[in-house]
């Protein structure tokens, strides 16, 4: 039987090319965004066998609905990729406001831990792994990431180092991913939006997938607690 990979922020960017890379694999990947439409695009892409549930990971009832909807479809779920991120251009301290910055925290750091929970009894009953996107901000502190986006970002590796050691005698592997710039929609939510010069000299969508698929793929003694990972500098 295929394994079963469930992916948040599958609509677009790095959850989009995780999808596709991973159906590639043989897994049977579960899309889970905001957007209908777009999870519709990211399926046209793969052939395979995919699920679509749109979803707000925010909705803790939606997840555990969603979790739910999956097991019955699959009888199964070995794994998790968490790729939905948050982040506003109204990051610093003498311009953010309280409810933007619960807003960002909500989805960066609340909503994996409740999609992880939702999840857990199935990844203990597969020895199954957990990626979650983070950031490099989340690796090493970047003034500019923000105030809401770097504290949920770092607080990520807790969350990542308490799995592996809590859920260890169960199987269960998880990976802190921390991607450099990244060129996605994701730049868009910057005070000062890259241009497609600087773009091109980013990590792409498909840099991050490989890095993935290279978790997904180790076998099941190999535990990869942490990855960061960087374009190269202009010179």
């Amino acid at each position: 039987m295929q394994r079963v990979l469930w992916i948040t922020g599958a609509g677009s960017g790095m959850g989009r090319a995780v999808a596709r890379s991973a159906a590639a694999a043989g897994w049977t990947v579960v899309l889970s965004g905001r957007r209908a439409e777009a999870l519709r695009d990211t399926a046209s892409g793969i052939d395979g066998t995919t699920l679509q549930i749109p979803l707000d990971v925010r909705d803790r009832d939606a997840v555990r609905a969603a979790r739910d909807r999956v097991v019955a479809e699959f009888g199964r779920l070995d794994a998790l990729v968490l790729a939905a991120g948050r982040n506003t251009p109204q990051r610093q301290w003498d311009d953010q406001d309280v409810d933007t910055f619960q807003d960002v925290v909500a989805v960066n750091l609340n909503a994996v831990v409740t999609v992880v929970d939702a999840a857990l009894p199935d990844l203990r009953a597969s020895s199954g792994l957990v990626v979650v996107v983070s950031s490099y901000a989340g690796w090493a502190f970047h003034p500019n990431a923000g105030v809401a986006y770097s504290a949920s970002k770092s607080a990520l590796s807790s969350v990542v180092r308490t799995l592996n050691a809590g859920e260890a005698a169960h199987g269960v592997r998880a990976t802190h991913l921390c991607p450099g710039d990244v060129a996605t929609d994701f730049l868009d939510q910057r005070p000062v939006v890259p241009d497609a010069a600087a773009r091109e000299h980013m990590l792409t969508p498909d840099d991050v997938a490989r890095t993935v698929q290279f978790v997904l793929d180790s076998p099941a003694h190999v535990r990869i607690d942490e990855l960061v990972v960087s374009p190269v500098p202009r010179r």
